[in-house]
């Protein structure tokens, strides 16, 4: 059996043990719908400036938080520590908890884009940005969740490190205002953050239209960040996970 079968494996114990719980789909759908419907409320006219922003929102808290949670809860139960005696390797351990992780962030984000589409009539000018947006989206956040929370034991010490990064990059991402409307100095900052291109991805299949002159730069950029995240979550999950 190869290394990836095994990695499809671990991510199919984890969708059936953790993902499909009705509690965990509610919470990753309802709050970016309620959100995006209040905006729109509030000014029908400016909802798509939000909208790729809401989506790219929900996949960082959605993969973030169920990456988190599956990890804090093995590593408490024991799971993780019976996982690491079988015959496979820490980078498909770490593949096969990401590509779960993923699948949840994308799957969400994709219902809540059906939704803005078939209710608020969200145009779709690119869709293979939009898709590559998703997929890149969804990768390189579920990473960022494994590596956190590989480090700790307890949930709430995971989400707590989790919103020192979270939220910060809510306010310098274009998440709810356009990069050219930020102030100059934060323009750098907002570079360094893998949400910034992923929304920008989004927002251009979306709308044709992103900050930068053309689509392949953010995707080429996001795409950057998930190699550098596979590699540092793969030493994070190596050194820590049998702490």
């Amino acid at each position: 059996m190869s290394q990836i079968t095994r990695a499809l494996f671990i991510s199919r114990k984890d969708v059936e043990s953790y993902y499909g719980k009705p509690p965990l789909i509610t919470w990753g759908l309802m709050f970016p719908a309620v959100l995006m419907l209040a905006l729109y409320v509030k000014n029908p006219a400016t909802y798509l400036i939000v909208a790729p922003g809401i989506v790219g929102m929900t996949m960082l808290f959605g993969n973030t938080s169920m990456a988190a949670i599956v990890i804090t809860w093995e590593k408490r139960s024991g799971t993780l520590q019976r996982l690491l005696l079988a015959p496979v390797t820490a980078r498909t351990i770490v593949l096969g908890k990401a590509a779960s992780a993923a699948a949840y962030g994308a799957a969400t984000s994709l219902v809540l884009t059906l939704g803005l589409v078939l209710v608020l009539k969200m145009p779709m000018v690119r869709p293979d940005c939009f898709a590559a947006g998703v997929v890149l989206g969804a990768g390189t956040f579920a990473l960022l969740g494994l590596t956190v929370a590989v480090r700790v034991r307890e949930v709430f010490e995971a989400m707590t490190l989790l919103n020192f990064f979270r939220f910060p990059l809510l306010f310098i991402s274009g998440v709810f205002m356009p990069l050219r409307d930020l102030p100059v100095w934060a323009r750098p900052i907002a570079m360094v953050s893998p949400l910034t291109h992923v929304v920008e991805l989004l927002r251009f299949g979306v709308t044709g239209q992103c900050w930068f002159p053309a689509p392949w730069i953010p995707a080429l950029i996001v795409l950057a960040m998930l190699l550098v995240g596979w590699l540092i979550a793969g030493a994070a999950f190596r050194r820590y996970a049998n702490q």
